[in-house]
């Protein structure tokens, strides 16, 4: 599991799998030249003739697998030339087809032509998606003005940066803030939406002068958003955080979103705050979203979960207790604390069908110039 330093991450390797995309494995690509040199050593070894032949045949499609069509080529000419070496015998009438044989390496080695073709706009077009995703959540930088971070984020669509969840923390001329939301829905269907989200909120960080106005500016996008789409339903949870310049207090504004946990001196505990409507509802105006402030000790640190990490369950179908678990990394340090209640959930909970996201935040007194 790799580090989680001020930034959301990924695991070191690749989750899609090499069925799905993914670079081959070592063995893959080594089978090829393990079954040539199998059947050649077989038959040098045996005082009797072994009608192994066939499984020569088998070696031209499994380069397929793993080689370009150049070594394929090459594979495919191997084993046609083995056909014709007498030590091996294996070209004895009852054995080998050399017709079949020859038509298996030359069809392979066409058939890898237009897999490196497929795969090259494959990762050309992954490589675009990741680009456009990494625009709309981008990485959290270690430290935002006196605020240290530290964000995981682990879409539930496999071969997906960006899903339903989404954070951001932004330094503005009203102090550091933070957002962490949930999107009707998850996939790339919300990617859309997360963008809206993000965009307004980082605009309202910069002239709207306090959390609860910017939680009616992410509710009035959302609105709008919707205006022209016939029975929509779309709205999002979300918790909006505003630290006061001198690390002392936090200002906490809940819109239908669980509050952040509070780690203090080995103990765990969830904030008090005000449970608002979620966002995109219009309710803004009507019933406004409000706040409440919590003083905070050097040494205190947020931490913020999605419901993907609160939902997920065992085998037995008990919810993971996040508030619990969380007092066995009490005293890790904010960009390791994440990254290992990532690794004690996938422990506890062997399928996640939602997406993941924890953000820690320790604030601590902005620096005089």
């Amino acid at each position: 599991m790799s580090t989680v330093r001020g930034r959301w991450s990924r695991p070191d390797r690749d989750r899609r799998g090499w069925l799905r995309g993914a670079p081959p494995p070592r063995w893959v690509r080594v089978l090829p030249a393990a079954l040539l040199a199998a059947v050649c050593g077989a038959t040098l070894v045996s005082s009797e003739p072994l009608d192994i032949g066939f499984v020569l045949g088998a070696i031209p499609p499994l380069a397929v697998l793993s080689y370009g069509p150049a070594a394929t080529a090459v594979l495919g000419g191997l084993v046609v030339a083995v056909l014709f070496v007498p030590a091996f015998h294996l070209n004895d009438p009852g054995s080998t087809d050399l017709l079949t044989v020859c038509f298996v390496a030359a069809l392979s080695v066409f058939v890898s032509f237009v897999r490196s073709r497929r795969d090259a706009q494959l990762v050309t077009e992954r490589a675009v998606a990741q680009a456009a995703q990494h625009a709309v959540m981008s990485p959290l930088p270690p430290n935002v003005g006196p605020v240290r971070c530290a964000g995981l984020y682990r879409a539930a669509q496999r071969g997906t940066l960006v899903g339903g969840d989404f954070f951001d923390v932004r330094d503005g001329p009203f102090g550091v803030r933070a957002v962490m939301g949930d999107v009707q829905g998850h996939g790339l269907s919300a990617v859309a939406t997360v963008a809206s989200l993000l965009g307004a909120f980082r605009e309202a960080v910069l002239d709207q002068p306090d959390p609860e106005s910017v939680a009616a500016r992410l509710d009035r996008r959302l609105v709008l958003d919707s205006a022209d789409v016939a029975n929509s339903e779309l709205f999002a949870t979300a918790v909006l955080l505003e630290f006061a310049a001198d690390g002392r207090a936090v200002r906490i504004v809940a819109c239908g979103h669980p509050a952040p946990l509070l780690l203090r001196g080995g103990r765990v505990a969830e904030l008090e705050v005000p449970a608002g409507s979620p966002l995109g509802l219009g309710l803004s105006d009507a019933v406004p979203p409000v706040g409440r402030t919590v003083p905070l000790r050097p040494g205190d640190r947020l931490f913020l979960a999605s419901d993907g990490v609160s939902e997920a369950r065992d085998t037995a179908g008990v919810f993971y207790p996040l508030t619990e678990r969380l007092t066995g990394f009490t005293e890790d340090a904010p960009d390791a604390l994440a990254g290992h209640v990532w690794a004690d959930l996938t422990r506890y909970s062997r399928a996640l069908h939602d997406d993941v996201t924890m953000l820690v935040l320790a604030p601590g007194p902005r620096e005089r110039p």
